[in-house]
């Protein structure tokens, strides 16, 4: 393998773990959330609507806007609402002035994002200490601060460092994720049908006012999608593309609709989808 394509593999891995580690970690809550968050029945058709809702998220805001559309829009090889922001500013018109005030906007929810994210998925990922035992929910808190504190103490090692080693447990992260979705997949291949988005539409009508509410929800499916664009001087378009489009998006989609096809089989699974997608003895190494 020459070095051209070594570079490109360690950038693609690096990628996925700072770019993908975000939007990687959304399936330890995004589903539960739809559903509980709302109260929405667990029908068989509302599990194929969410479920279906969830994926075109997927195809319509990562794949589509910021993958195929957004990553064309860089400055000189530079992403990010600034930029995005900075571009649209050399266009001088009446609306520059808004465009500006879209721009602060777009960055302030930007910073919200990337303060409440990391507590959001390090506590999502130890909600699973309270299904192997009550009384583990006492630690949650305490190993949350620790994981967090950890995590912010390495950041000064910088982005290359991190994201090889981030890049190589998101790896494993996704292909383990996907794997568990797989199985439930074959057990219950009718959730297929929420690929159309038919069930989509057919939840929006039926639910209404709440299938608008469980819409907004889905928007945690996409949390971290940004990052797409805000990396790309870090690791550059095409890492960040193949990445998406080879390993992130598949693996995510066997996951999101290996949980909905376990809650068609078993509706009481909706305490927590996804570690109830993991065998017994393998709860403690997914957590």
């Amino acid at each position: 393998m020459n070095e051209q394509k070594k570079l490109f593999l360690s950038l693609m891995v690096g990628a996925i773990g700072i770019v993908y580690g975000d939007i990687g970690t959304s399936p330890l809550y995004a589903i539960k959330n739809c559903f509980t968050a709302h109260k929405v029945a667990l029908t068989e058709i509302n599990i194929l609507g969410v479920s279906s809702l969830i994926f075109w998220s997927l195809v319509i805001v990562v794949s589509f806007k910021y993958v195929f559309l957004i990553l064309k829009l860089d400055n000189q090889e530079e992403g990010g609402i600034l930029t995005l922001t900075y571009l649209c500013s050399k266009i001088k018109n009446k609306f520059s002035t808004y465009i500006l005030t879209l721009g602060m906007i777009g960055t302030s929810l930007f910073f919200g994002d990337a303060i409440i994210t990391p507590a959001i998925s390090v506590l999502g990922a130890l909600e699973g200490l309270s299904i192997i035992s009550k009384e583990s929910e006492v630690y949650i808190i305490p190993i949350s601060l620790i994981i967090i504190s950890l995590l912010f103490l390495n950041q000064k090692r910088g982005s290359a460092k991190i994201g090889m080693v981030f890049g190589a447990v998101m790896l494993l992260w996704f292909l383990i994720i996907g794997y568990l979705g797989l199985i439930q997949i074959i057990k219950v291949p009718s959730i297929l049908l929420s690929i159309n988005p038919y069930y989509a539409m057919k939840f929006l009508l039926l639910n209404k006012y709440v299938g608008i509410l469980t819409l907004g929800t889905t928007v945690l499916v996409v949390t971290g999608a940004e990052a797409l664009y805000a990396d790309i001087g870090h690791f550059g378009k095409m890492p960040i593309k193949i990445a998406w489009y080879f390993i992130v998006f598949p693996l995510l989609v066997l996951n999101y609709l290996g949980q909905a096809a376990l809650l068609m089989h078993n509706p009481k699974a909706i305490v927590n989808p996804f570690y109830l997608l993991a065998p017994d003895w393998f709860l403690y190494p997914l957590i």
